[in-house]
Protein backbone atom coordinates (compact mmCIF):
# COMPACT_ATOMS: atom_id res chain seq x y z
CA UNK A 1 0.00 0.00 0.00
CA UNK A 2 1.13 3.26 -1.13
CA UNK A 3 0.02 6.74 0.10
CA UNK A 4 -1.21 8.92 -2.07
CA UNK A 5 -0.25 12.83 -1.67
CA UNK A 6 -3.37 14.87 -3.26
CA UNK A 7 -1.78 18.21 -3.20
CA UNK A 8 1.17 16.58 -5.56
CA UNK A 9 0.92 18.12 -8.98
CA UNK A 10 2.06 16.21 -11.86
CA UNK A 11 5.68 16.68 -13.50
CA UNK A 12 4.37 17.84 -15.99
CA UNK A 13 3.92 21.07 -17.93
CA UNK A 14 0.25 21.70 -18.15
CA UNK A 15 -1.86 22.49 -21.25
CA UNK A 16 -5.13 20.43 -20.35
CA UNK A 17 -6.86 19.21 -17.54
CA UNK A 18 -5.27 15.98 -16.05
CA UNK A 19 -7.31 13.09 -14.38
CA UNK A 20 -6.08 10.64 -12.05
CA UNK A 21 -8.29 8.02 -11.26
CA UNK A 22 -8.11 6.92 -7.33
CA UNK A 23 -10.83 4.74 -7.09
CA UNK A 24 -13.30 3.21 -9.28
CA UNK A 25 -15.79 0.61 -8.84
CA UNK A 26 -19.65 -0.06 -10.43
CA UNK A 27 -21.16 2.28 -8.05
CA UNK A 28 -18.35 5.27 -7.76
CA UNK A 29 -15.57 6.21 -9.69
CA UNK A 30 -13.00 8.64 -7.43
CA UNK A 31 -10.57 11.73 -9.64
CA UNK A 32 -8.02 14.02 -8.67
CA UNK A 33 -8.49 16.56 -11.29
CA UNK A 34 -5.46 19.16 -12.07
CA UNK A 35 -6.68 21.75 -14.31
CA UNK A 36 -4.57 24.56 -15.90
CA UNK A 37 -4.03 27.72 -15.67
CA UNK A 38 -7.27 30.18 -16.89
CA UNK A 39 -9.03 26.74 -17.90
CA UNK A 40 -11.91 26.57 -19.68
CA UNK A 41 -13.56 23.35 -20.12
CA UNK A 42 -16.10 22.29 -23.21
CA UNK A 43 -19.66 22.07 -21.49
CA UNK A 44 -20.46 18.36 -19.84
CA UNK A 45 -23.66 16.66 -19.18
CA UNK A 46 -23.17 13.46 -17.53
CA UNK A 47 -24.86 10.78 -16.95
CA UNK A 48 -24.18 10.04 -12.85
CA UNK A 49 -24.25 12.83 -10.26
CA UNK A 50 -21.13 14.33 -9.46
CA UNK A 51 -19.64 16.02 -6.36
CA UNK A 52 -16.67 17.94 -6.54
CA UNK A 53 -14.44 19.20 -4.00
CA UNK A 54 -11.22 22.39 -4.50
CA UNK A 55 -8.52 20.61 -2.77
CA UNK A 56 -6.22 24.09 -3.83
CA UNK A 57 -6.90 27.07 -5.75
CA UNK A 58 -9.94 28.25 -6.93
CA UNK A 59 -12.42 27.38 -10.34
CA UNK A 60 -15.20 28.55 -11.54
CA UNK A 61 -18.08 26.55 -12.79
CA UNK A 62 -21.28 27.83 -15.29
CA UNK A 63 -23.49 25.05 -13.98
CA UNK A 64 -27.54 25.68 -15.50
CA UNK A 65 -26.82 28.70 -16.98
CA UNK A 66 -25.23 30.36 -13.22
CA UNK A 67 -21.58 30.83 -12.16
CA UNK A 68 -20.57 29.33 -8.93
CA UNK A 69 -17.00 30.10 -7.31
CA UNK A 70 -15.44 27.42 -6.05
CA UNK A 71 -12.68 27.96 -3.43
CA UNK A 72 -10.23 25.83 -1.27
CA UNK A 73 -12.64 23.64 0.74
CA UNK A 74 -15.63 24.18 -0.94
CA UNK A 75 -17.96 21.29 -2.84
CA UNK A 76 -20.64 21.33 -4.80
CA UNK A 77 -23.16 18.51 -6.02
CA UNK A 78 -23.43 18.59 -10.15
CA UNK A 79 -27.20 16.37 -10.44
CA UNK A 80 -26.55 13.67 -13.02
CA UNK A 81 -28.38 15.51 -16.34
CA UNK A 82 -27.39 19.09 -15.38
CA UNK A 83 -24.93 20.89 -18.10
CA UNK A 84 -22.11 22.46 -16.45
CA UNK A 85 -18.33 23.34 -17.71
CA UNK A 86 -15.01 25.06 -15.76
CA UNK A 87 -15.00 28.92 -17.35
CA UNK A 88 -11.58 29.29 -15.29
CA UNK A 89 -9.02 28.46 -12.62
CA UNK A 90 -6.26 30.35 -10.46
CA UNK A 91 -3.39 30.24 -12.24
CA UNK A 92 -1.09 30.26 -9.09
CA UNK A 93 -1.70 27.80 -7.46
CA UNK A 94 -3.16 25.32 -9.90
CA UNK A 95 -6.67 24.14 -9.35
CA UNK A 96 -6.93 21.02 -8.37
CA UNK A 97 -10.13 18.63 -7.65
CA UNK A 98 -11.61 16.00 -6.12
CA UNK A 99 -14.41 14.53 -8.23
CA UNK A 100 -16.63 11.91 -7.07
CA UNK A 101 -18.77 10.29 -10.01
CA UNK A 102 -21.73 8.64 -8.42
CA UNK A 103 -24.28 6.20 -9.97
CA UNK A 104 -27.56 7.45 -10.04
CA UNK A 105 -29.27 4.30 -9.08
CA UNK A 106 -27.73 1.35 -7.22
CA UNK A 107 -29.93 -1.18 -7.08
CA UNK A 108 -30.37 -3.60 -3.90
CA UNK A 109 -30.36 -6.97 -4.48
CA UNK A 110 -32.26 -8.37 -1.51
CA UNK A 111 -35.24 -5.88 -1.87
CA UNK A 112 -34.88 -6.01 -6.59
Amino acid sequence: MQPVNLLKEFGQALNQEQFETLLENPHIRLQRIISPPAFRSEPFQQPEDEWVLVLQGEGILEIADEQITLGVGDSLLIPAGTPHRVITTSIDPHCIWLAFHLATRVTDPVNA
